[in-house]
């Protein structure tokens, strides 16, 4: 299976999941979705006042720099850990 594959293989199994993750795993699996999918944040960061856009933004513009590929490899291992914990 190739890697994209992969990728969205476990973007299904997060559906899947039957507790739910803490909110740092949400932001994580979220940074490394979009790193995976678009690339680096070319967005404007959110306003002050949008607390859940701005920390959504925040935690993908750690990613940058991060090849598409390796966000979908560590995208692919995230989520795996979280199967094991939550499924």
């Amino acid at each position: 299976m190739s890697l994209t594959e992969q990728f969205n293989a476990a973007a299904e199994k997060v559906k899947t999941l039957t507790k739910r993750p803490s909110d740092d795993e949400f932001l994580e699996l979220y940074a490394l979705f979009k790193q995976g999918t678009v690339g680096d944040n070319n967005t404007n960061k959110p306003g002050l006042l949008d607390l859940k856009g701005k920390a959504k933004w925040e935690a993908w513009n750690k990613q940058k720099g991060k090849s598409t590929e390796a966000a979908q490899q560590e995208y692919v291992k995230f989520v795996e850990g979280l199967v094991a914990k939550y499924a």
